[in-house]
Formats: C-alpha cells, sequence, structure tokens
C-alpha cells in the first residue's frame, strides 16, 4: 500500500486566495523563555491551503462546515488528467474530451494549475469549473469533486455544486500523483458554523 499526502504545508508567506487572511504561526509559551512546554498560536483563513467548502461559502443562511457528510471524503476516486486543458475554463466541452470513467462518485482534476504550487504568491492565471462544467460533473453523478489550486471554479460553479450536495475539495498537491484509480481519505477541521475547513487529504492505492 502506499500512501500519497496530497496536502499543501501551511506555513507563513504561503498563497492564499486575493483578499483571504494570510497564515500566521508564532510561538506563544517558549521553554526558553522558562514555560514548562513550548505552544504555539495558529492563525489563518479558513479557505487555507487544502480545504473543504460548506455550502455557507456562497449561499448564504445554508449549513457550515459540521454538517458535511463524511462518505463522500472517504472511499475510491479517480484523479484525471486534465493537465492538456487550455483557456481558464472546464467547461463542458473541455470535461468531455477528458477520460473520466463512469460510475466514480469522486473525482480530483489534475491540471495545469499543479504547477502553480511552486510561486510564492497568489495568482489569478488558473484553471477552474464554469457553470457548465460543473453541471457536467453533477451530471455524472459524482459526489465529490477536487481540483489543484485554491478555487474550485466560478461562482456559478459554486452554487451549482454546493446547491446539488456535491463536496468540493480546493488547493490539492497533485504534483507527484500519476492519473488513475486511488481511494481518497480527506478529513476537514470540524468547525462549527464556519463556510470552509482545512483539510489533510490523502490518496491511498494497493
Amino acid at each position: 500500500m502506499e500512501l500519497f499526502d496530497v496536502s499543501v504545508p501551511i506555513r507563513p508567506g504561503m498563497p492564499v486566495y486575493d483578499g483571504n487572511p494570510g497564515v500566521s504561526l508564532e510561538r506563544a509559551q517558549s521553554i526558553a523563555d522558562g514555560a514548562h512546554a513550548n505552544v504555539s498560536r495558529l492563525d489563518l483563513g479558513v479557505h487555507t491551503g487544502t480545504h473543504v467548502d460548506a455550502p455557507l461559502h456562497f449561499i448564504d443562511g445554508a449549513p457550515g462546515t459540521e454538517s458535511i457528510p463524511l462518505g463522500p471524503l472517504v472511499g475510491p476516486s479517480y484523479v484525471v488528467d486534465a493537465s492538456g486543458v487550455e483557456g481558464d475554463a472546464l467547461d463542458e466541452a473541455a470535461l468531455r474530451s477528458l477520460d473520466i470513467p463512469a460510475g466514480v462518485e469522486r473525482l480530483l482534476f489534475k491540471t495545469r494549475n499543479s504547477r502553480l504550487w511552486e510561486l510564492d504568491s497568489f495568482t489569478r492565471g488558473f484553471i477552474r469549473f464554469d457553470g457548465s462544467g460543473a453541471r457536467h460533473v453533477i451530471g455524472l453523478g459524482v459526489k465529490l469533486v477536487g481540483i489543484d489550486y485554491l478555487s474550485i471554479g466560478t461562482e456559478d460553479a459554486h452554487h451549482e455544486f454546493l446547491r446539488a450536495g456535491v463536496v468540493p475539495i480546493e488547493g490539492l498537491d497533485l504534483r507527484g500523483i500519476e492519473p488513475g484509480p486511488y481511494r481518497l481519505i480527506c478529513l476537514p477541521l470540524r468547525l462549527q458554523g464556519s463556510d470552509g475547513a482545512p483539510a489533510r487529504a490523502l490518496l491511498v492505492r494497493d
């Protein structure tokens, strides 16, 4: 069995979506200063790095992350090779050109976004789902969809996914992952009433 950590390391100065809070990690208590133990303080936005969106993120009054079902977050998944898609949209036409197996409930899209993790700052030059692409994926019966940068898609795509009950994982690091079947384990923090939650995501291959 092989385990692949596809989570982005959380660190100060890491890329975060434009306008989102940055990351601060500092020592609040220190053994060197006479404390009995080292204790650190972490301050970050809930959409930092690898994270899961809740319906509340784009639908005011909708459920928060504590309501996200765990079933879609664990189980057989497929990493789709979308690295050859040009332009800035994973739309219906682009998705129809890809090798997407039937009957898979968890799809993770490896795109040209993967190389953006090598940058030290956020860029808007990434590919994402538009509304037509989201509707196409929903029509396939998918319960979870993931992508390798900080947003799954346009506002329209977010609304489509979240209203349909599809769980979005954003900020995956798929640079070292070959397309194909895996078992996904993704567990977001159990934050009450939050619009998103950081997560640790693993892919397992027998």
